[in-house]
């Protein structure tokens, strides 16, 4: 096959390891920069130019597009899928994804375990909403923000208002949600491709941080995550229609809680965590499905 990657970066682990993977098993693949195509929207000939040549040919496209062009990146995507290609995470489901509160309503139709979460457009409401999310204490998140950056505990209701009165006065839009303290300053990675979860990794945070991304100190191990927890993740990632994805939650008290359903999640830590050839088995999922023809999109969520 001849496989396209939408990337900005060719040097991250995720990228070579996928590059690797793929020509381990035959295929060509080509790491495409994504802010350096662009698109001739023509009636019935899509196109996708890249440095001045048309890009075609493609069997599968690959996007590991970064938060900060989602806009973009998934401009490009849909042009390609315009064009027949099979993409791996399609653009409406990396679009719910990339978006916290489209995404959580989606869960929460599903019936699957979230944090009680609030989302209001006026500070003046701050202590409503946190009263409605079981705190103080509570999580104030960015809804723009990835990596744990933009996301703050609000430890005392004076605390917690004085954040969520900085944020919206600076007009950013925030979530405010219920903080799980049984978690401990952990949570867990699970990594879903298809129907399967293929690898599991607990996430803790540094001593000082109730965060446990890896990018910000945390530290990561394998784990044996519950058949309540694998259907859970598994579920979650079908309601955003995501053929590969980063699942994590939280052991709350009542069972498993979703934090975030990752479109684009890497694969380091939790290769390294579990000793799983994720890229392999990512590139042998695209072998198996992208023959199947690209289906018109539906406008609902």
């Amino acid at each position: 096959m001849r496989i396209a990657m939408l990337a900005r970066n060719p040097n991250l682990y995720s990228h070579r390891r996928l590059v690797e993977a793929a020509e381990a098993r035959g295929h060509r693949i080509e790491i495409i920069h994504t802010t350096r195509c662009y698109v001739s929207i023509t009636a019935h000939r899509p196109q996708v130019m890249y440095e001045d040549r048309p890009l075609s040919g493609f069997d599968a496209v690959i996007p590991r597009i970064g938060a900060s062009i989602t806009l973009y990146g998934l401009a490009i995507l849909r042009q390609f899928e315009m064009m027949g290609v099979w993409t791996l995470n399609n653009s409406l489901a990396i679009g719910r994804a990339r978006d916290k509160v489209r995404a959580l309503q989606l869960l929460s139709r599903e019936g699957l375990g979230l944090p009680v979460t609030g989302f209001a457009n006026s500070a003046s409401q701050a202590e409503q909403i946190i009263r409605m999310v079981n705190g103080p204490p509570v999580v104030i998140k960015l809804l723009e923000g990835t990596q744990g950056v933009g996301v703050v505990l609000g430890e005392s209701m004076s605390s917690a208002r004085s954040a969520i009165e900085a944020f919206r006065g600076a007009k950013v839009n925030i979530l405010i949600q219920e903080f799980i303290k049984e978690a401990g300053g952990t949570d867990i990675r699970a990594f879903v491709i298809g129907k399967r979860v293929v690898g599991a990794m607990k996430r803790t945070g540094p001593r000082d941080d109730f965060r446990s991304n890896l990018h910000r100190g945390g530290t990561c191990e394998p784990i044996r995550i519950t058949p309540e927890e694998r259907s859970s993740a598994v579920r979650a990632s079908q309601a955003l229609g995501l053929d590969v994805s980063g699942v994590d939650f939280l052991r709350a008290n009542h069972g498993p809680v979703i934090m975030e359903v990752n479109a684009s999640p890497g694969l380091e830590g939790i290769e390294k965590a579990t000793g799983v050839d994720i890229a392999e088995r990512i590139v042998a999922f695209i072998e198996a499905n992208a023959h199947r023809p690209v289906k018109r999109r539906r406008r609902s969520a």
